[in-house]
């Protein structure tokens, strides 16, 4: 009799537990899927804020940012969405076009951005200079501008990231077009010969890179620090390009249509928290948007850093991204 009592009341307490967990609010954020995977912050970010919100955190995961912005495009104001987090200042424009984001209304002062920020739409969450990754223990003397690398028929071979799929291939698009200008598509095709493949997402080149299919990957100048601080490996190297480089800010966004939208607000502000920030340099790789109160880790102190920093407004890149596409995809499809 005791047994059974005491079997009921387990139950009983169970079925609380269960209830209460249910009865919690759920945020669903959606994000790029190496954001909330094994190796990314998402798990962090999700900890931290729940700790602080009593309530649920629920990644809903893409391929990259190109590939949020198509579901977006898709779901419309039937979007499950309460924040978007992932979406690439390059697709900022095209993003707001789609009518699904509501202004954040934060204060987006002191930011360690290399440039000004004052979207009310948008919220930086942290940022960095697109770059060919290479071993320098393979290739000791790498390209010093892009245009060595694009020119030189015996250069390197590189495995490069779709524009129309990945933030890196649009980022490389657009860096293309920065320095040849109307050139860009005769540039393609005399970079053609060396480039390995054309990958979906950024994991999938990197990955390809590592196994040696090619010379160089298009990356990050912060991505050697993962090498360094993760794998105590010195090798792995960002080139440095005499003309600049093209950078990436990544954003987040609320939508006019959150089913939570209280919590939606505070996630936003609680992106530009200490708690947020001091989470992305090793979790994301990437340099903060607002610099930590720790300050940045050690492998990331001495990365080398490009002299000039090239972008085109948003804007600029929704007017011309098809055009430029168009010019990529006829130069390399050749």
């Amino acid at each position: 009799m005791l047994r059974r009592l005491l079997l009921t009341l387990a139950s009983l307490c169970l079925a609380a537990n269960a209830a209460f967990a249910q009865s919690k609010p759920v945020l669903t954020v959606y994000t790029y899927g190496s954001f909330a995977g094994k190796y990314g912050p998402g798990k962090t970010v999700k900890e931290r804020f729940e700790a602080s919100c009593d309530c649920t955190l629920d990644w809903v995961t893409a391929e990259d940012a190109g590939s949020l912005v198509g579901r977006l495009r898709l779901e419309g104001t039937d979007t499950k969405a309460d924040v978007v987090l992932g979406l690439d200042v390059n697709l900022a424009a095209e993003a707001k076009a789609l009518n699904v984001f509501a202004p954040h209304g934060l204060d987006v002062k002191d930011l360690s951005l290399p440039i000004a920020w004052n979207d009310d739409t948008f919220v930086p969450f942290d940022w960095g200079y697109y770059a060919f990754v290479y071993d320098a223990d393979k290739l000791p003397d790498p390209p010093k501008s892009l245009k060595e690398l694009v020119e030189n028929p015996n250069g390197p071979k590189v495995v490069l990231q779709d524009p129309r799929t990945s933030a890196p291939g649009l980022g490389l698009l657009l860096w293309m077009q920065k320095v040849y200008g109307n050139d860009a598509g005769k540039a393609w095709m005399q970079l053609k010969p060396r480039i390995v493949t054309f990958t979906k997402g950024w994991s999938e080149a990197y990955g390809l890179f590592l196994k040696g299919e090619a010379d160089m990957v298009m990356s990050y100048t912060t991505s050697p620090a993962y090498h360094i601080a993760v794998e105590k490996k010195n090798n792995y190297k960002a080139a440095i390009f005499a003309e600049g480089h093209y950078m990436q800010v990544e954003i987040a966004g609320m939508t006019r249509t959150a089913k939570q939208p209280e919590l939606a607000k505070k996630f936003m502000a609680f992106v530009l928290s200490d708690a947020f920030q001091s989470a992305m340099p090793e979790g994301n790789w990437m340099m903060p948007a607002k610099a930590p109160v720790a300050g940045l880790p050690d492998a990331f102190k001495d990365l080398p850093q490009p002299q000039k920093a090239l972008l085109f407004t948003p804007e600029e890149v929704r007017q011309n991204r098809r055009a430029f596409t168009d010019t990529w995809l006829n130069a390399t499809a050749r």
